[in-house]
């Protein structure tokens, strides 16, 4: 790498570091100011306000980042472009012979690792603050030790129809070898609301608590569902009960469920929005009510870093293949193809969640369509 190329790359890692520092600020302040009331509600000071603001915003980042990464790659590709042939810095290398592909060969290098950041962001810490990510503003209490934490449940549906709601949820304590149901060894709900899908004389169930049993918990007669504590009614009513209820005894049941399981029950659908993709493949491999949005999910995830890519070169490009273009226009070309490269991705991910295209279909037709595009005007540029 020569010091040109050094500079360049610099260059572009300020740039970008500039555009990502500007538009989470601009997030933070505009979301912060309209939900100062949420954040000032019950608190006891500046401290402890200050303190829910920037726990809150941490989890927060991680999310926008993940939603404008691609943008931001390719303003920072553009911006440290359009900079090079305003400061003239590269007529006199193509004077010199060297080609223009060359020349901005350390801006598609620093390309490559920022898209790389996405995947990173999405697979490792994303997961990490996905209890953070689900909690609104005015309930969200940081990350607290110990087993009496309780957190929002948001409900779900599994394949045949069954729904399983709550009011609070508490994490299962870590677990030790002398560990008890009495100890925090299961997720709890209170609260906890049973609807069963139709089929059987008792539909709906209420208990004042339920434990999640994993399948194949060790020293359980019954696994892989929910026991109920304080159960109503407290007998059936008929011997018709559903397949996956057994009745224990005056005021308990045992559900048993496949894909409503401790996390699914308490994230929702947030259950896969937030999961790494080894999670995401292994609910898809153990079936779901949702597999058509978990498949385009998935598939998105593996095609991410070259759609990232191929945004930015195409930015590159457009900039750099008229350079007697005025740099104003060449930017707004590249706001249009952001636009039009954002406005595809959605409505194919629209088309593949409501199962009108195939998944992998859905997730690729972006890079099969600007994908060409991208090669045939980089391949224009003037050398």
């Amino acid at each position: 790498m020569t010091t040109l190329d050094r500079m360049f790359f610099a260059s572009y890692l300020r740039n970008f570091a500039i555009v990502l520092t500007c538009l989470l600020s601009l997030y933070l302040v505009v979301d912060l100011f309209m939900n100062l009331n949420d954040f000032t509600k019950g608190k006891n000071g500046p401290f402890d306000i200050l303190s829910h603001v920037a726990g809150y915003y941490v989890a927060q980042i991680a999310l926008i980042y993940d939603r404008l990464a691609e943008l931001i790659t390719l303003a920072a590709a553009v911006f440290t472009a359009a900079w090079m042939q305003r400061n003239n810095e590269l007529l006199p290398q193509l004077s010199a012979g060297v080609p223009t592909r060359r020349v901005i060969r350390p801006i598609v290098f620093g390309a490559v690792l920022t898209t790389c950041l996405a995947p990173l962001n999405t697979e490792f810490y994303i997961p990490s603050v996905a209890e953070q990510l689900t909690v609104p503003r005015d309930e969200w209490k940081g990350k607290q030790s110990g087993p009496a934490k309780e957190i929002a449940v948001r409900g779900a549906y599994d394949q045949g129809g069954d729904f399983i709601d709550g009011a609070k949820a508490i994490r299962p304590a870590p677990r030790s070898a002398n560990a008890t149901p009495q100890d925090g060894r299961y997720g709890r709900v209170l609260g906890f609301e049973f609807t069963a899908a139709p089929g059987g004389d008792l539909t709906h169930l209420t208990a004042r608590e339920a434990h999640y049993i994993p399948p194949g918990e060790v020293g359980e007669k019954h696994t892989g569902g929910w026991k109920l504590y304080t159960a109503k009614p407290e007998r059936p009513s008929s011997d018709n009960l559903p397949a996956n209820v057994t009745h224990l005894g005056p005021g308990q049941y045992f559900v048993r469920t496949g894909e409503l399981d401790f996390d699914t029950v308490v994230r929702g659908r947030a259950t896969f929005t937030y999961a790494s993709t080894p999670e995401l493949w292994e609910i898809l491999n153990h079936g779901t009510s949702q597999k058509q949005p978990m498949a385009v999910a998935f598939h998105q995830r593996l095609v991410r870093p070259l759609n990232g890519l191929i945004l930015a070169v195409f930015g590159l490009a457009v900039i750099l293949k008229d350079q007697n273009r005025h740099v104003f226009i060449s930017t707004g070309l590249c706001l249009i193809l952001a636009v039009l490269f954002s406005a595809l991705v959605f409505w194919a991910k629209y088309m593949g969640d409501q199962d009108i295209l195939p998944a992998p279909l859905a997730a690729w037709i972006p890079a099969l369509v600007f994908g060409p595009l991208c090669f045939a005007t980089f391949d224009a540029i003037h050398t």
